[in-house]
């Protein structure tokens, strides 16, 4: 792949180590990104200091305000700060395991019919039993093609694909015009899913790993599923084929099952209490068009997003 040159984007708000160790792990790739497109949200809470750019001079650095972000259109505006052949998009928080993480991005590019290739999520040294399953669960071993003919075999599965780690090819990304815009989540699957509908590609690449993981409380489950939810409300030309609710049906049964089978069944109300957080707002974002403004603002994850969509004022909002 050395004649295909890769720039990476990431996506940050509030910085942490995570971040600078990501930054220090890409930096000595296999194959070196010829630049890394920092997109900061709120110039005043990046970890930068006098001397970022003499210690990451791969680095280009561009704030934008709190109210500018767009899941979409955030990362547009990084692609077009690129010339070149491939793009891969991250976030803060995912650190890749190895050196080869951008070639191992890069390997299935070598398909020309391959329009994305999204990289495997491991979870960190602190996680718990049931964000190990998950991360499982989402993210096997074993790496996968996934082409429109699999949709009626892996359903909705056959659109994921994850921003958190993953690599465009950027002579279709423009030709696609990019990410959809306006969005309060899912950019990447709806990417996904237009791609395949012109006989294009999606990648699993297990072997491109990063570690990435979380544990939200269920409130923030909540809240998180509620945005979800309704970014497939205003998608139904996508998410109208599919149902999630299957795929998170076999979730549910096969974690009781492996909490069960490991002795830690004692975790199983709190694993039930998180799902039906997670279903609740879901299925609360999914008809989000039938709440009050104020109630929206309560239940999402997103304040930003929702203030901008409703036209609303920034001051005593955000």
């Amino acid at each position: 792949m050395d004649r295909y040159n890769v720039d990476a984007v990431i996506l940050t708000y509030k910085p942490g180590k995570k971040f600078l160790r990501l930054l220090y792990m890409l930096e000595r790739q296999s194959i070196k990104p010829g630049k890394i497109i920092v997109i900061n949200t709120g110039e005043g809470s990046f970890i930068g200091d006098e001397a970022f750019n003499e210690k990451h001079p791969l680095c280009e650095v561009r704030h934008i305000d709190k109210g500018e972000f767009d899941h979409g259109k955030t990362r547009n505006l990084a692609a077009s700060l690129s010339g070149a052949d491939f793009l891969i998009f991250m976030t803060q928080d995912a650190v890749p395991r190895n050196y080869r993480l951008v070639e191992e991005l890069l390997k299935p590019m070598e398909n020309e019919k391959v329009a994305v290739s999204y990289g495997r999520q491991l979870p960190d040294e602190k996680a718990g039993d049931i964000e190990r399953y998950n991360r499982g669960f989402n993210y096997p071993p074993e790496e996968r093609l996934k082409t429109r003919e699999d949709i009626k075999t892996l359903g909705i599965k056959t659109i994921f694909c994850s921003d958190v780690c993953a690599c465009y090819r950027k002579s279709f990304f423009d030709g696609q015009g990019g990410f959809t815009e306006n969005i309060a989540f899912n950019e990447d699957m709806i990417y996904a899913y237009h791609a395949l509908m012109k006989d294009r590609g999606i990648f699993y690449a297990a072997k491109a790993e990063v570690i990435h993981s979380h544990e939200y409380t269920a409130l923030q489950q909540f809240k998180r599923n509620f945005d979800l939810g309704a970014s497939q409300a205003d998608h139904p030309e996508v998410f109208s084929r599919f149902k999630s609710e299957g795929e998170g049906k076999r979730l549910v049964k096969g974690c009781i099952s492996y909490l069960y089978d490991n002795n830690k069944a004692y975790l199983i109300p709190g694993f039930i209490l998180h799902c039906a957080a997670r279903y609740a707002g879901f299925l609360l974002g999914k008809n989000y068009r039938h709440l009050k403004k104020e109630m929206i603002l309560k239940v999402t994850s997103d304040r930003a997003y929702w203030i901008k969509h409703f036209g609303m004022k920034d001051k005593g909002m955000l």
